[in-house]
């Protein structure tokens, strides 16, 4: 069925309940696709036809017997390689975790496999998710579906790539200070940021465990929706779990738009954001405005401080959360004659670049006599920005910012640790204040590359920024187009 591809992933779950397709032929067809094409882009660490497919005769016979109601029943999924899944390969991109086979399922693994959703394989990214382009992957860069030249973006680039060239219909991400939003901005899919808390982090390999969140990425936010209805939840096993939280899909994927009142940080639209991302961001306000929002700047003058806050606090527990990986309980082990000689050289040569960049950073950030000075100031600037971001929701329902100041840069293009650092600035203020924020796809540059903007929002709002999302995708067509290479 060469159209399949192009169905959404809620539309294909309707199909298979209905008995119009079946669960194999849905994961053979995406299987087939992932084997003929991901050579070109590297989206996948790791394929899993054949539990998969077996996973699919499983789901097929619960749906028949109606053992299953999920949004999404018998849809296939990737999952990025820092989340656990039970007898597969989990490296992170990294060789320290090369062989590693976890014992156990991430919480939102587990989900996925209670709610018949096959599992395709598990998708590159940058080296323990530290990285703008996933090109700190120890098995090389994931390449962008609309030019092969470029980045997918990271440090989820290899799932938002999935999706973009229709190798899955949807799948999990990690976003720690923009890795769903920005890959999913550079390769025109849409992705969630939930709010910290929303979903468990059992089972994902800590990179900063304040701010990571585990979300997800479909081709609009429909299925973005459903797969977020799936995963979320409470967890007896992750105390930052949040017990009170429900989720209401039925507002989330409502054809009638609630009317928001949408402010836009004055800020965002100076300095060094592209001229054409800056004509995207307004354009995507024009039509909101147009079509009965509210739409109005503000400023937001603390922003200075969230990519300083950022790197120090997501560094310094870096480097307490990779200080577990020392050659002696599991991961890669070097050759050595001393204890000594064996910490030195497993992290050496176990560990990339840019994650001993971050190990140095948050070492030095945490040590006697920069504590005070560093770690301290960037906890009370964290909170400074949360507390203005509580002030701006007086005034407003939801903020629309860009995601990215430039378009997807050129694969190799050799950015500095500082450039790629600050290019973050308007995707780290939602982790700092543990928001949700969902990208969406808004235009195109002039060679072709897709445009993203991002609607952020008050604690647990999801529901409410998918409601506004779809709303955009029910008046535009961005979401719909699809790279000319991946054309099924």
């Amino acid at each position: 069925m060469s159209s399949l591809p192009l169905m959404s992933a809620y539309e294909l779950s309707r199909l298979i309940k209905n008995g119009e397709l079946s669960v194999r032929e849905v994961c053979e067809n995406y299987i087939d696709r992932a084997r003929r094409l991901d050579g070109s882009l590297h989206a996948f660490n790791t394929l899993c036809p054949e539990t998969a497919l077996a996973d699919a005769d499983r789901i097929q016979k619960q749906i028949s017997d109606a053992e299953l109601d999920s949004p999404l029943a018998g849809v296939p999924v990737s999952v990025k390689d820092n989340l656990c899944t039970s007898g597969v390969l989990t490296t992170c991109s990294s060789k320290m975790l090369a062989d590693y086979i976890p014992p156990y399922d991430a919480f939102a693994v587990k989900k996925l496999r209670e709610n018949g959703m096959p599992i395709l394989g598990k998708t590159n990214m940058d080296e323990f998710a530290m990285g703008s382009t996933t090109e700190t992957s120890c098995t090389g860069a994931v390449k962008n579906p609309w030019n092969t030249a470029k980045t997918a973006g990271g440090s989820s680039g290899g799932s938002a790539a999935c999706v973009a060239a229709m190798l899955s219909p949807v799948s999990l991400g990690t976003d720690t200070g923009g890795s769903i939003r920005q890959p999913s901005s550079f390769c025109g899919v849409t992705g969630l940021k939930p709010t910290y808390g929303a979903v468990s982090r059992y089972g994902l390999i800590a990179f900063a465990s304040s701010l990571d969140t585990v979300g997800t990425i479909g081709r609009d936010a429909v299925d973005c929706a459903a797969l977020f209805s799936i995963i979320c939840g409470h967890d007896k096993k992750d105390c930052t779990s949040a017990k009170n939280f429900r989720f209401d899909f039925n507002k989330a994927v409502s054809k009638k738009t609630e009317k928001k009142r949408i402010g836009i940080p004055e800020e965002y639209l100076t300095g060094n954001i592209s001229p054409e991302i800056k004509s995207a961001v307004l354009n995507a306000a024009k039509i909101l405005s147009e079509n009965g929002m509210e739409v109005d700047t503000f400023s937001f003058p603390v922003s200075d401080y969230a990519v300083s806050a950022y790197y120090i606090i997501s560094s310094a527990e870096a480097s307490s959360n990779l200080a577990r990986y020392d050659g002696i309980r599991y991961g890669f082990h070097a050759d050595s004659d001393s204890i000594d000689s064996l910490y030195i050289r497993t992290r050496s040569e176990g560990f990339g670049a840019e994650a001993k960049r971050r190990i140095l950073l948050g070492n030095f950030v945490l040590s006697k006599g920069y504590y005070d000075a560093y770690y301290k100031k960037a906890v009370r600037a964290k909170q400074i920005i949360a507390d203005k971001l509580e002030e701006v929701f007086s005034r407003f329902d939801v903020i629309l910012a860009p995601v990215y100041p430039r378009t997807a840069p050129d694969l190799g293009e050799n950015l500095s640790p500082a450039e790629l650092y600050t290019a973050d600035v308007y995707t780290v203020t939602a982790n700092l204040a543990g928001l949700p924020a969902l990208a969406l796809p808004c235009g195109f540059d002039g060679e072709g590359i897709p445009l993203g903007v991002q609607l952020i929002g008050r604690r647990f709002s999801e529901a409410g920024l998918f409601n506004l999302g779809r709303g955009f995708q029910l008046i535009t067509d961005y979401h719909k187009r699809i790279p000319e290479g991946g054309r099924p």
